[in-house]
């Protein structure tokens, strides 16, 4: 598989690699080592096209070296980390370039005319309610319109698969909520799939269409979400999760 860095590392294009047609990317015996420590060891795991992967783990557990192995920024010990679909990646931070105006960094490193480019990145920022910031310097924006601008421009790749790295955890309460609805509709309107890594259980139960919990290197609970959006958190179900998964990431019930 062969990747190639775009805009600072911020986007990452992916060759498509040979797959049934329902697997967007496949880890098979994935081994990741750091000198004398192993984050994953043997690792098998497929994500399919269209669905949205929520991945929990303590710090440490290897979730974002998963990530960061299917986006070609670190190569495997061993094994293969292979993706059959196009893919981009959004970060915590958004990684605009301030030297550059908001449309410009929706659609840096895509090839085409000036006029052209800007009327691509002006569609983009419409989807995500930026239309007006077009032309503002990134330092003017607020956190969550800089994060939008961030999905926009992921989104300008064209991808069949995003990797989202925590791209919610930095915004406040209230503009997270609004971000991850917005994200969640652009998946509804692009047909893209996701793999979401977060320490951040609810947000997992209420995005994932499949939740996975890393723990020393294996995924520990595969479990799947049937439930329509917008969800509640009072559904039987969420609740279940919830229990099981707080269990699992080693939280004390009894006080939490």
């Amino acid at each position: 598989r062969e990747g190639r860095a775009v805009s600072a590392m911020t986007l990452v294009e992916s060759s498509p690699v040979r797959a049934e047609n329902k697997v967007a990317a496949r880890l098979a015996r994935l081994v990741k080592r750091y000198g004398d420590r192993t984050i994953l060891d043997g690792l098998d795991l497929e994500l399919e096209r269209g669905q949205v992967v929520a991945l929990l783990g303590k710090s440490g557990s290897g979730k974002t070296t998963i990530l960061r192995l299917l986006a070609g920024l670190e190569q495997p010990t061993a094994g293969t980390a292979e993706l059959a679909v196009s893919t981009s990646i959004v970060f915590q931070e958004h990684r605009l370039l301030p030297n550059k105006k908001v449309w410009e960094n929706v659609v840096i490193g895509l090839p085409g005319s000036r006029s052209a480019l800007r009327e691509k990145a002006r569609n983009l920022l419409r989807e995500v309610g930026l239309e007006a910031h077009i032309d503002k310097w990134p330092g003017l924006l607020s956190g969550g319109e800089a994060q939008r601008v961030a999905v926009a421009r992921a989104l300008s790749r064209e991808p069949g698969f995003l990797l989202l790295d925590e791209p919610f955890a930095a915004l406040d309460a209230l503009t997270r909520l609004e971000v991850q609805a917005l994200t969640m509709r652009l998946k509804d309107q692009h047909g893209f799939g996701a793999l979401l890594v977060t320490h951040d259980i609810d947000e997992a139960l209420a995005l994932g269409d499949r939740v996975l919990v890393l723990r020393e290197g294996e995924i520990v609970l595969d479990a799947r979400r049937d439930a329509p959006f917008p969800r509640r958190r009072s559904d039987a179900r969420a609740l279940e999760l919830r229990g099981q998964l707080l269990t699992l990431l080693g939280v004390d019930l009894a006080n939490y």
